[in-house]
């Protein structure tokens, strides 16, 4: 469970660090938006302590990476991990943020950092890239299928 802080970190934003795209003179489209705010939104939520909402930013059977090469879709799993890693009160903050849309498939890309406490108290702090495909839903609103906060995994061996 070395990285398992790290995963909520992919989607998380700083409430005092402004959202940047990191692609300039690129143009936001409605869907991109709507994206970029589903991640905001989930973070709020997590970090609030609102799982169930943070569960609700997640499509059926969605994959999160908690530690790299071993993604959980279990809802149980996944409810258990969230509600652990908001306990360590973890603070986030990005570089930035690129969105790209294809029809009913998004893509959030975003450099992150993160701070939280470990269950002994011990400062945790952890860096990646946070790589999440969304699938917009019927009803116009965006959900992640695949959230793995560790796209630079493959990069470090």
């Amino acid at each position: 469970m070395k990285h398992a802080a790290a995963w909520l970190v992919a989607l998380a934003l700083s409430a005092a660090t402004p959202s940047p795209i990191l692609a300039k003179d690129t143009t936001m489209t409605n869907d991109m938006t709507a994206i970029h705010q589903a991640v905001e939104d989930m973070t709020a939520a997590f970090t609030g302590g609102d799982i169930t909402r943070t569960m609700q930013s997640y499509d059926t059977g969605a994959v999160v990476v908690f530690e790299p090469q071993s993604p959980v879709s279990d809802a149980d799993q996944l409810h258990a991990m969230f509600t652990a890693m908001s306990a360590m009160k973890p603070a986030f903050s990005y570089s930035g943020h690129e969105v790209f849309v294809s029809g009913d498939t998004g893509l959030h890309i975003a450099p992150w950092t993160m701070t939280a406490t470990g269950p002994d108290g011990s400062e945790i702090a952890q860096s990646g890239l946070s790589v999440a495909v969304f699938r917009r839903q019927q009803d116009g609103t965006w959900k992640m299928v695949i959230d793995n906060p560790h796209g630079q995994f493959l990069m470090q061996q």
